[in-house]
């Protein structure tokens, strides 16, 4: 096609939803001349689906994002309505906050962000080629004929690519919430070789406030005390709104079983795969025919507008069968659908063709990531996009890609299932996906990674300093309660019987004392009267858990460090597997065409057995001697 050149930047990212968002930030911070492009300005950072973020896993990755000086975080501390953490009633590794956006000003604020961000221009654009020159991306093409070339570009297209919406026997070309699709990409990423697949996913109707009966609905308030997303806020207030509870009955289940040929998941028009963890209304009335009800959340879209969103109920059938069956659930009898329930299809890649760091296997220079990697959700998406990010920019600096390990990060075990084992549906991170939770908490995210992010240039000094004031402040405030004796007086023995605790018969410290699960670190400020009362929020959080679970942190640390063992025996990417003897046919093919960079990574990839693994290592070993000796 013809085309004019129209500049040059060390990083282009094509989208600007939650991936490309973070993408682009993360380049402009770390100091790059940056271009991200979006079909429609409208469409950053849009909440097309929950207006929500966190949630259980979720919330892990937005602290890690925020860690790393990411915009997530922030932005949803900005623009929440309702705030809740997930999981109390369990240990603090699955402790996950959940808030709901408003998401029009997530938008706006997001959207403000970039456009003030140095080194960073967010234009409207289509983008629909690419430069590949001996297999090297060197830039990309708009449709006007605009060109641009590049040093690093990153894919993040969201749903957008070969978009198609199904509403019953309907179906067409469509980005998300009636957004123009880009069709003409895709044919052309197949043109250089990359291997695209189609995956589905939906989201359900929207309903006027106006419409529904509050009264035949669970009132869902939100948390009293806030707990913010984002290390830079101590505190939030806010005036809350509710969200409310109610379930369907057997005549929903009858209505959508009546009408199954006319769903477009069934009907046979969506090739695409969906999501297990997000399945559709008829897809859970089919799958789980044993359930009498399925619980669904009403919630506000945004403080600005009329509109909720029907968590819970997505669904591909046609309109007049949507108003029936919502009609059948308490609460929305009278329900005025402003937009309806609908599926969307769209191309991805196979995350198995990525390197660890996010860069294509196929093409050099270029990256991808969120929901084109085949992940689904925000947070997965954003997670993704800061890690391209900075490894677009560390790849035109010439060096070494910014990698986290499984032990390191939720965003570790996210991005290696990924191009380790690849998916085959939408992948949802889940605290369950993580072997060493018990470390990975969301509280810490900035223990174990804000230095990491400091040294590549993408957290502030202000940050950093406050990082460094909390982390001293807890670990004094641990050495402090060492040192303090509680006796065994008759005070404070009926102090400690009047909250539910057993009396002391000994001597013992602050320390041990906080070890007991029924007591807290506020709770024993009655025993503590040299406590200093400028401790934050932050640091107060840490001595709590970190005393309370030391035991079984050590062990985990101990599971990590064997698991370090396998991480740091690197294996070469010119590495021949099939000059391993011993090692079976599937193993030295999967590894030949993988090429990890660990053994521990070898071990995690489908096909390769701990029996191959050993195998591996004894060669390994074998040439380590051979070096030595010769």
């Amino acid at each position: 096609m013809n085309y004019y050149k129209m500049g040059e930047y060390d990083v282009i990212v094509i989208g600007a939803g939650h991936a490309g968002c973070e993408a682009a930030l993360a380049s402009a911070r770390m100091g790059k001349k940056t271009l991200a492009l979006s079909i429609n300005l409208e469409a950053v950072a849009m909440m097309a689906c929950n207006p929500s973020i966190g949630g259980t896993g979720k919330g892990h990755l937005v602290r890690e994002i925020d860690a790393l000086g990411g915009e997530m975080g922030l932005n949803i501390d900005k623009t929440f309505i309702q705030s809740k953490m997930l999981n109390t009633a369990k240990g603090p590794a699955v402790h996950s906050l959940r808030a709901q956006a408003d998401k029009h000003r997530y938008h706006e604020e997001m959207k403000r962000t970039m456009e003030q961000q140095e080194n960073l221009d967010l234009k409207q654009g289509e983008v629909v080629d690419l430069f590949v020159e001996e297999g090297k991306v060197t830039g990309i093409v708009l449709r006007t004929g605009a060109a641009y070339m590049a040093k690093a570009v990153i894919l993040a297209t969201g749903t957008f690519l070969r978009g198609k919406i199904f509403i019953g026997e309907w179906s067409f070309n469509s980005g998300p919430n009636g957004l123009a699709p880009s069709m003409e990409l895709a044919d052309n990423l197949n043109k250089y070789g990359l291997s695209l697949r189609r995956f589905k996913t939906g989201t359900p109707a929207r309903a006027l406030a106006s419409s529904l009966n509050y009264e035949r609905m669970q009132e869902q308030l939100g948390d009293e005390k806030v707990v913010p997303f984002s290390f830079m806020n101590d505190q939030l207030e806010k005036n809350q709104v509710s969200c409310w509870l109610t379930y369907t009955n057997e005549t929903t289940h009858e209505v959508i079983r009546r009408n199954f040929s006319r769903s477009a998941l069934f009907g046979g028009q969506i090739e695409g795969i969906g999501p297990r963890y997000c399945p559709s209304i008829e897809d859970k009335v089919n799958r789980f025919s044993d359930k009498e009800r399925h619980q669904l959340f009403v919630e506000p879209e945004g403080l600005q507008t009329e509109e909720m969103y029907i968590q819970g109920m997505s669904s591909s059938l046609p309109e007049d069968i949507q108003e029936e069956f919502y009609k059948t659930i308490p609460g929305l009898e009278n329900l005025k659908i402003t937009r309806p329930a609908y599926a969307i299809e769209y191309d991805c890649i196979d995350p198995l063709r990525l390197k660890s760091s996010l860069e294509s296997r196929d093409i050099d220079n270029l990256f991808c990531a969120g929901q084109f990697n085949g992940s689904s959700g925000y947070e997965e998406a954003a997670a993704q996009g800061l890690m391209a990010g900075v490894n677009a920019a560390l790849r035109v600096d010439g060096k070494e890609p910014f990698v986290l390990d499984r032990s390191e990060a939720y965003i570790g075990v996210l991005i290696d299932d990924l191009v380790t084992k690849g998916t085959n549906e939408p992948y949802r991170i889940m605290t369950s996906r993580a072997e060493y939770r018990l470390v990975l908490r969301q509280d810490n995210a900035d223990l174990r990674l804000t230095e990491k992010a400091y040294s590549l240039g993408l957290v502030t000094e202000e940050r950093y300093k406050r990082f460094l004031a909390t982390k001293d402040q807890a670990e004094a405030e641990m050495a402090r309660l060492q040192t303090v004796m509680i006796s065994p007086s008759e005070k404070t023995n009926q102090y400690l019987e009047s909250i539910g605790s057993s009396v002391l018969k000994s001597g013992v410290t602050l320390y041990e004392l906080l070890k007991r699960p029924e007591l807290t670190y506020e709770s024993l400020a009655i025993l503590d009267p040299e406590r200093k009362t400028n401790l934050s929020m932050h640091a107060i959080t840490q001595v709590e858990v970190q005393v309370k679970y030391t035991g079984y942190i050590a062990k985990q640390l101990q599971q990590i460090e064997r698991f370090k063992k396998l991480e740091n025996k690197k294996l070469s990417p010119e590495q021949d597997y099939s000059q391993v003897e011993g090692m079976r046919l599937e193993a030295i093919q999967k590894l030949n065409q993988f090429k990890p960079i660990s053994v521990g990574q070898a071990s995690r990839i489908s096909g390769v057995s701990p029996a191959d693994i050993n195998v591996l290592l004894v060669f390994l070993e074998k040439v380590k001697r051979s070096r030595k000796n010769g």
